[in-house]
């Protein structure tokens, strides 16, 4: 017979082994999550409908973008090691009604496409954008017809301003200063 000390200290050889288990495989659901391949590619059905493909290891799913759409770029916008789709659409909002470029933010959740920002506006007039060195940097007009070229960053819930690179200057000025890597 076993005494109760014997079967306690089994009993307790099976948990500790049971937790490390399950914090084996909690690790490696992390792992597999987080370092799991992933690309986004844009498939333009019409001229005003484009599907969104986020492609995984293991999965695909689309989102349905039913607007013109004129850039799109990848990078790890927020920083957490994740790549996020950047997609300039044309479209209106509910503040700005005249038709626009905007940029959208899509992450990958759980292996879904998910919107992350759907911005209205970021500083001016948005004319272009690119994802540089941890930063969206614009191309943006304002009413009177200058050009800027700004950085933007994630700042928890959007774009926060960073800098101006070049600020009020000809078109010549700030294509040369937005396309400059």
């Amino acid at each position: 017979m076993f005494g109760v000390h014997q079967i306690f200290t089994y009993l307790c050889t099976m948990m500790k082994q049971w937790w490390q288990r399950l914090g084996v495989l909690v690790v490696w659901g992390w792992l597999t999550a987080v370092c799991q391949a992933q690309t986004f590619s844009l498939v333009q059905k019409t001229d005003s409908l484009y599907l969104l493909t986020l492609t995984t290891d293991s999965t695909s799913h689309q989102w349905t973008l039913p607007y013109p759409v004129y850039r799109m770029e990848e990078g790890d916008v927020d920083g957490n090691g994740t790549i996020e789709a950047l997609v300039g659409v044309v479209k209106a909002t509910r503040f700005y009604p005249e038709k626009g470029r905007r940029l959208f933010i899509f992450k990958n959740y759980q292996g879904l496409v998910r919107p992350m920002w759907m911005g209205s506006k970021l500083g001016g007039i948005l004319q272009d954008f690119h994802y540089r060195d941890g930063c969206v940097r614009s191309l943006e007009t304002n009413a009177k017809g200058q050009y800027t070229v700004a950085e933007y960053r994630w700042d928890d819930f959007g774009m926060a301003f960073e800098r101006y690179l070049v600020r009020n200057v000809s078109k010549l000025e700030a294509m040369g200063v937005f396309e400059n890597k």
